[in-house]
C-alpha cells in the first residue's frame, strides 16, 4: 500500500482532532486543528500550496490543495454526509497536478472519522501483443 505508516499516522492525527473538536464545525476549523496536530507529531505540513495548471503551454489558473503531509500525500478534510464521485475525482485532479500519488479525503461529520485513500492512476506500460499469426 502506498505511505501505508503515513497514512496511518495522518488518520491518526484526524481521529485526535475529532476527538477533540467533536463533529459537525466548520472545514476549515478542522483544517487548521489537522496542521497543528500533524506538527505536534513531527510532520512538515504545507497549506494552501499554489500549483500552477497550463492548458497547451498557457496558464489558466491555480490548483490549492488543503494540506499536503510531509510532501507526499495531499489531506482533505471535509464536512459531508459521505463522500461523493465529485470529490474523489477532485482529488485525482489534485494528484495529477501535484505528481503525488495518494490523497486521502477525511470526513469530520460525524462522531465515527470517515475516510478514503485516493490513488493517482499509474501510466500502464503499454506491452507488446504476442503475434499469433505464426
Amino acid at each position: 500500500m502506498i505511505h501505508e505508516e503515513l497514512s496511518g499516522k495522518i488518520i491518526g492525527a484526524a481521529m485526535e482532532v475529532l476527538n477533540q473538536l467533536k463533529p459537525g464545525l466548520d472545514e476549515k476549523l478542522y483544517e487548521r486543528a489537522m496542521m497543528m496536530e500533524l506538527n505536534r507529531r513531527g510532520h512538515v505540513v504545507a497549506v494552501q500550496n499554489s500549483f500552477p495548471v497550463f492548458y497547451r503551454g498557457e496558464l489558466i489558473g491555480n490548483l490549492v490543495p488543503d494540506l499536503i503531509v510531509d510532501n507526499a500525500v495531499i489531506v482533505d478534510p471535509k464536512v459531508v454526509a459521505c463522500f461523493s464521485e465529485t470529490h474523489v475525482a477532485q482529488m485525482i485532479g489534485y494528484l495529477n497536478i501535484t505528481g503525488l500519488d495518494l490523497a486521502i479525503l477525511i470526513n469530520f461529520k460525524n462522531a465515527r472519522l470517515e475516510w478514503k485513500r485516493v490513488l493517482r492512476s499509474q501510466e500502464r506500460e503499454e506491452k507488446p501483443q504476442p503475434d499469433l499469426h505464426v
